[in-house]
């Protein structure tokens, strides 16, 4: 009889799809439905069947969705005969077996975002791992549990799952296992906006992996990882792992896998603008997701095609697409999905000028990322919030609204601020081991007493040396601070740690940080005119109130060098926002120059006037010398920011168009055409302002 079942499988390949309406394909799943019903009289055949299924339906073009819907479906429809059947197979199997088929099949459950049973599976395979003792069994069942809690978007509970499970693999020393607890630990703190951590994880994953040649899941560790770089906006650090990991899904046949790869790299093509690509790549997901009958990846196909058609300014479509992906992610109750269609379908309204609707859909997935603690998403919640307070006329709050976006924006990239908010990664800090303590003999308490008269004896003298010993050790801790706050004077905190530790910093290469220079004009007339000591003061002060700022949004001063100033942002720690931080804090520097010098010419000063100019693109950054360490940055990164500054104006803030494409909408722009720059050629400059 299993003949009849493959015949139906396979013959999408025999008939064309114009000769087979959806009805026709509904018959034949009815058809197969039956041909299972008779065919799987066990779990093993039913599990085998469910295999070969969706191995011969990947030959099936997208025309066939409605046979495959309906194999799936005739599977769930007999999911009571499976229990029964389930219980039958294992009634002749070992405890330890049972556990194992109970933790299988919840896998395999919630790899289809079916939770509920994918729960009591685990819960089942935990409940007798417990009563046998059997660790490797726990693990794996507080593992599945943690997953089914992820996808859920409940990550404080999805942690505290991952790290028993890691702390049980520690003990029983199963290495493969603890490589997965640190991939899925990863995952969490990636949702969670805790890069640093995530990134640590993933890393500790993909060694483990790589030693045991697990390909399929080294490629997970370099998707994940390309995942990190990605959000911190190094894409091409994010391609290049992408690249790698689906060359491995391609080597092993993984099509789950597969479907993340097209995705991942559609999603870098969409942040370059190369929208052709993007979506190429994103339809290419979506069928291998419809062929495999992930649902969760169906769900986010959709939601990316939508988002590529935002871009294009196609809001109607995009709200399609973003509503079919909504409508999945309700269905396998996915609360993260939920929250980010929730959220870009209130973007999207946005932009379609109904800002009462944004309002209603951004608050929907403001309450579901505050329950999930997933700051990426509670910060783009109040950034589409203050839009919509304000075009609703609700200033203060969307004054509020704007605060709190900055708030949680800038907790992405301060790892500190980040580990605060992650209560769960106290239970990393338990003990791998307990101390065992051997009860005292008799004997063994007579040795201790004579041992502790002869010390009562010599304690004054101890005392004595220990005294001089901790003030010792007070002076050199006084010493070690003072140094320690005075090389972070110099060079960045991370560039600093690798001196202390190896001696040498290595120059390193970033792929995109917005470099920022200002400098004064007419200088030399002015220095002329007053002091050298009102003109030194003068320029302390300016340059104190720039450290003020700049240090405010996470920017890395270079130097000086007379009365130019240098800053960059987005090095030594890369991240996504580096030319909205550096703008934000460009108009905070012009801002209290024009304030400065309305209060000098009140007093009948002569005030400096600042030209400041922007650009964005490739720099390397490293020491200079051994004898007075400088941290500095070079490329020709460097050389066209000066040209922007060179070519403003005073109380301007003049950009290069790289930077422009990066900030555009963030800020109001005004297109000076293409301007000559010394050396360079005709370059597009923008002047820019706030939108207040």
């Amino acid at each position: 009889m299993i003949w009849l079942p493959l015949f139906l499988i396979n013959l999408p390949t025999l008939i064309s799809k114009k000769w087979i309406s959806a009805k026709l394909w509904n018959i034949i799943g009815y058809l197969a439905t039956a041909c299972i019903s008779l065919t799987c009289r066990n779990e093993r055949n039913m599990k085998n069947l469910l295999t070969l299924c969706i191995i011969l339906s990947s030959f099936v073009t997208i025309a066939q969705n409605k046979f495959i819907d309906s194999l799936q479906q005739a599977l769930k429809n007999y999911d009571a005969q499976r229990l029964e059947l389930r219980k039958n197979l294992m009634s002749d199997e070992s405890d330890t077996a049972k556990v194992n088929i109970l933790n299988s099949l919840s896998e395999q459950y919630w790899r289809v975002s079916d939770y509920n049973p994918a729960r009591k599976y685990a819960d089942d395979a935990m409940a007798i791992a417990k009563e046998i003792g059997f660790k490797k069994g726990i693990a794996k069942s507080y593992s599945n549990i943690g997953i089914i809690y992820y996808y859920q978007g409940s990550f404080p509970d999805a942690l505290k799952n991952h790290f028993v499970s890691l702390k049980i693999s520690e003990e029983t020393r199963n290495k493969k296992e603890i490589a997965s607890s640190y991939n899925n630990i990863g995952l969490i703190y990636h949702n969670q906006g805790n890069f640093p951590e995530a990134l640590k994880y993933y890393f500790a994953s993909l060694k483990i992996f790589e030693e045991f040649r697990n390909k399929k899941n080294i490629a997970s560790a370099y998707n994940n990882i390309g995942n990190i770089y990605y959000d911190q906006g190094n894409y091409q650090e994010a391609l290049n792992n992408y690249f790698a990991s689906l060359k491995i899904k391609e080597e092993i046949g993984d099509k789950y896998g597969i479907g993340t790869s097209y995705t991942n790299i559609g999603n870098i093509y969409s942040q370059q603008g190369n929208y052709p690509e993007a979506l190429k790549n994103h339809i290419a997901s979506l069928r291998v997701n419809e062929v495999t009958g992930n649902k969760n990846g169906i769900a986010m196909s959709y939601y990316n095609v939508g988002e590529i058609y935002v871009q294009q300014g196609n809001y109607r479509e995009a709200l399609k697409k973003l509503f079919a992906s909504l409508k999945i992610y309700k269905e396998i109750e996915d609360k993260v999905g939920i929250a980010a269609s929730s959220i870009n379908i209130g973007n999207t309204k946005l932009k379609m000028q109904a800002a009462a609707e944004a309002k209603d859909w951004l608050t929907k997935g403001l309450q579901l990322a505050k329950e999930m603690e997933a700051i990426p998403y509670i910060k783009d919640s109040f950034e589409g919030l203050a839009q919509a307070d304000s075009a609703l006329g609700n200033f203060n709050d969307a004054y509020k609204n704007y605060k709190l976006f900055i708030l949680y924006r800038d907790s992405l990239n301060n790892e500190e601020a980040t580990k605060i908010t992650l209560q769960s990664k106290m239970q990393f800090a338990f003990d791998k081991k307990e101390t065992e303590t051997k009860a005292l003999t008799d004997e063994e308490l007579k040795k201790q007493k004579l041992v502790r008269n002869g010390f009562v004896g010599g304690f004054a003298i101890v005392m004595l040396f220990a005294g001089v010993f901790f003030m010792q050790r007070n002076k050199t801790k006084k010493e070690k601070l003072r140094s320690d706050i005075l090389l972070l004077n110099i060079l960045p905190g991370e560039v600093a740690d690798e001196i202390k530790t190896t001696g040498t910093a290595k120059a390193k290469s970033y792929t995109m940080v917005t470099v920022m220079f200002t400098d004064f004009k007419d200088f030399t007339t002015v220095s002329e005119m007053v002091s050298a000591e009102l003109l030194v003061d003068e320029i302390h002060t300016c340059f104190s109130a720039f450290d003020n700022i700049i240090q405010k949004h996470k920017i890395e001063k270079i130097k000086t060098i007379g009365d130019a100033y240098l800053c960059a942002s987005g090095l030594p720690v890369s991240n996504y926002t580096h030319a909205v931080d550096m703008l934000n804090a460009a108009f905070e520097i012009r801002n209290y120059m024009l304030q400065r010098k309305k209060e000098k010419e009140a007093r009948g000063e002569i005030p400096f006037e600042l030209r400041i100019g922007i650009h964005t693109g490739p720099v390397v950054a490293g020491i200079v010398g051994v004898r007075k360490y400088a941290y500095d940055i070079w490329g020709d990164t460097v050389n066209l920011a000066a040209r922007m500054e060179q070519n403003s104006e005073v109380g301007k803030i003049n950009i290069s168009g790289s930077t422009y494409e990066l900030i555009k909408d963030k800020f109001s722009c005004t297109h000076r055409g293409k301007i000559e720059a010394k050396h360079k050629g005709e370059i597009d400059m923008y002047f820019v302002e706030t939108d207040s």
